[in-house]
């Protein structure tokens, strides 16, 4: 009789794959608990993406006056984590020849910025991870009473903190915006006080990409939010209602 054949080196990786695959439930994702996860996934990426990666420019034109003199034009590159103390840039000197004078922009607000963009980590790994456990292990997450207890009370943790992380960030950017204008930059110039010096506004920030920011960060709150009666159902809190609705509505029929 011929021995069976020996298994390929190749073989045991993709049956590992499929070992750690197979159990996989791509289906639950059709259900509103693991859809709503997804979009809380990708919706913590735009958030934290769209303001950590936020930059802007600045600037200002001034003309000292008089036939020799000539026009100045100065650029200010500014972005996350907004320390605008931090940002310097080169005041030209009307007085002198060819002197400039280092300045900086200001204010600070780094930590709305920050508490924004940690809370979309955070997020975007909380429910990485809860997806893996709902999709692989969900019959860990039906038996073990206390996981749903757990997943909502970090569910509402997470709607609350997007509610103050948004309203702080768009508090945050709308201060952003005060102190980055044109207009904010000629002030803080003391040059631009001289009687034949003219300082006109250069370039404007682009704040798009910071709006956006905050848009997202609302509607995380909303799906967060909204997330908290999905994962109430799985609790034993609403298991244990399901049972008293369904005795009060069999004595109703009982009496009739």
């Amino acid at each position: 009789m011929s021995e069976p054949a020996a298994p390929a080196a190749g073989d045991k990786g993709p049956r590992l794959q499929d070992r750690v695959l197979g159990g996989v439930r791509w289906g639950r994702l059709q259900e509103p608990l693991g859809f709503i996860k997804v979009l809380e996934w990708l919706f913590a990426i735009f958030a934290f993406g769209a303001c950590g990666s936020f930059s802007g420019e600045t600037g200002a034109t001034v003309n000292c006056g008089g036939e020799t003199k000539e026009m100045s034009a100065i650029s200010v590159q500014f972005g996350y984590p907004f320390r605008l103390y931090q940002v310097p840039f080169e005041m030209p000197d009307c007085e002198g020849e060819s002197e400039t004078r280092t300045l900086h922009l200001i204010g600070d607000f780094s930590a709305p910025a920050e508490f924004f963009v940690t809370l979309g980590v955070f997020s975007f790994l909380y429910t990485m991870a809860a997806l893996v456990l709902y999709l692989r292990f969900h019959s860990l997450y039906g038996e073990n009473k206390k996981l749903p207890f757990a997943d909502f009370c970090v569910t509402v943790c997470f709607a609350f903190f997007w509610l103050v992380a948004a309203a702080a960030w768009g508090k945050g950017l709308t201060d952003v915006k005060a102190a980055t204008r044109p207009a904010s930059l000629i002030a803080a110039m003391a040059v631009c006080q001289g009687q034949e010096v003219v300082c006109n506004a250069g370039t404007t920030p682009a704040m798009g990409l910071a709006n956006i920011s905050v848009l997202f960060g609302f509607i995380n709150f909303l799906l967060w939010a909204g997330n908290c009666w999905f994962v109430l159902k799985e609790t034993s809190w609403q298991a244990q209602a399901a049972p008293h609705d369904s005795a009060a509505e069999q004595g109703a029929i009982d009496k009739q």
